[in-house]
């Protein structure tokens, strides 16, 4: 039986806790044939084993396998698949109490864009010990009801706007109190392939796996995608039923779909909320990564890794998400699947955005592709070596400094000398922190001399009496504004966790 469910977890109907990650639930019928996953499967041998080949194909075989096994799999996942499946999370809405709370009013930032109610920290902390009771009293009694977000834009690097939703601050409490228990019981639960969002992990880390992946794996193809307005078309109904596969606390998952509904307000017009879950509320991430845990990760290395010809290594942050493949066919074949794969969730692709592309250091070609704000690029050493080369992205560092030039030119160019130095030293210390890895030192350097300049220039022409030596500036600069370097290593394997 060991063996069997052994078996059983890796086909394309794997099963955790009675959540299909093929199907998820569906029974595939004859109009649902052509929506079956495309992966490689090898010719097997007479043993059943498998051997050398590339053969696309159906996994109707598997999937019915899987259907007719259900009976006994019924009986033996909580004892050998799905042990977690008898022990959901239970009565964790304790942990949403008036300690936790006020530790989140704490963790507030003052200065944060306030909500529909425009009220802000220090108004709600006059009375933070009032106002707590009578949140969690309403909480109790099932009458508090999260307001609608305060919908607002933010500019894009390709020139859209991205939108965001801000939540009342009554209602930023109550769902960082509930994103904190979210983590804590999904940590454990997400694969190693999963950074964004998540305690201990950063975009340094994910920038870190690609360059040692690249660097010492079998990679000649990278598929780049980038999925649609994501976080605007999250399935609710889909959603839900992911946390109910591990949370049993019907009070929490209650709260979490009206947080889901509460409807969006924009220009003083309502809109309901009938999908996706807004950028801008602190929970929203860790449910983006709970949706896409059992879309993309868990179907990815349970259902199509397996099967795959070659060597396959995917890593996401939030709902951007890489592949890298040692075969060419197996990165068309998932590229052709994985657009039905979303569609079942009711996501779709990007097709400006989503492409296959030689590289790798048995590849050596001049492509190159973006991905959080980095360009990766095949290059070489002086000793003439392969070295996956890392900068800047272009989009990136023009946006960068426009919006740097727009800041100079605004309200702090009346503020004293001293104070403005302060501040660009905060902003060029910021970019530096995040861009300063290795092998990007010229990009970094690059936009420190566009804030020396363009901050020269404004200090120049914000007064007809007073004209600025460049000498003198200089000196100032170079005291106030330290020289950028390398902040951040990513030649060094990443640790495990």
């Amino acid at each position: 039986m060991h063996t069997y469910l052994g078996d059983l977890i890796s086909s394309i109907s794997y099963v955790v806790g009675g959540l299909k990650l093929g199907y998820l639930g569906e029974n595939p019928t004859a109009d649902q044939k052509s929506d079956c996953l495309i992966v490689a499967m090898k010719p097997g041998n007479k043993n059943g084993g498998s051997q050398g080949g590339n053969s696309w194909s159906f996994l109707q075989k598997d999937t019915c396998a899987a259907h007719e096994a259900d009976k006994h799999v019924n009986v033996q996942c909580r004892n050998v698949v799905g042990r977690r499946a008898m022990f959901k999370w239970q009565n964790v809405m304790r942990f949403v109490n008036a300690e936790t709370l006020h530790v989140e009013h704490e963790k507030q930032n003052r200065h944060k864009a306030t909500g529909i109610d425009r009220v802000t920290k220090d108004e709600y902390g006059a009375n933070i010990t009032g106002n707590l009771a009578s949140l969690l009293e309403r909480m109790k009694l099932f009458q508090y009801r999260p307001q609608p977000v305060r919908r607002t834009y933010i500019p894009k690097a390709n020139g859209k706007l991205r939108p965001l939703g801000i939540p009342a601050y009554e209602d930023k409490l109550v769902q960082g109190a509930m994103a904190n228990v979210l983590s804590d019981i999904y940590e454990g639960i997400f694969l190693d392939c999963s950074y964004g969002f998540r305690p201990g992990r950063s975009c340094h880390d994910v920038v870190r796996e690609i360059n040692h992946t690249v660097m010492t794996k079998k990679v000649n193809y990278v598929l780049e995608a980038d999925i649609k307005g994501f976080f605007d078309n999250v399935n609710h109904d889909w959603l839900m039923t992911f946390l109910e596969h591990d949370i049993a606390d019907r009070p929490y998952l209650r709260y979490i779909r009206r947080f889901l509904k509460a409807g969006i307000m924009e220009n003083g017009k309502y809109m309901e909320s009938d999908r996706g879950t807004p950028q801008g509320g602190l929970i929203s991430p860790t449910l983006a990564n709970v949706y896409l845990h059992y879309v993309l990760d868990l179907w990815f290395e349970k259902a199509i890794k397996p099967r795959l010809r070659g060597e396959a290594y995917y890593v996401r942050y939030a709902d951007d998400f890489l592949v890298m493949f040692q075969h060419e066919d197996d990165a068309k074949a998932v590229m052709r699947v994985l657009p039905k794969r979303l569609a079942k969730f009711s996501l779709e692709v990007a097709p400006d955005k989503t492409r296959i592309l030689p590289f790798g250091r048995f590849r050596g070609t001049k492509d190159n592709f973006d991905f959080l704000g980095f360009t990766f690029f095949n290059t070489k050493t002086r000793t003439d070596k392969y070295r996956l080369g890392i900068r800047t992205s272009k989009k990136k560092l023009k946006m960068k400094r426009q919006a740097a030039k727009e800041w100079l030119y605004g309200d702090i160019r009346q503020l004293p000398v001293p104070v403005i130095l302060e501040r660009v030293a905060a902003v060029t210390r910021g970019h530096c922190n995040y861009y300063g890895v290795n092998g990007n030192l010229h990009a970094i350097t690059s936009f420190w001399n566009y804030m020396k300049s363009t901050t020269y220039k404004m200090l120049t022409r914000r007064s007809q009496r007073h004209k600025w030596n460049w000498h003198k500036f200089k000196c100032l600069w170079n005291k106030a504004i330290p020289f950028p370097h390398i902040c951040v290593d990513i030649w060094t394997p990443s640790k495990t966790y």
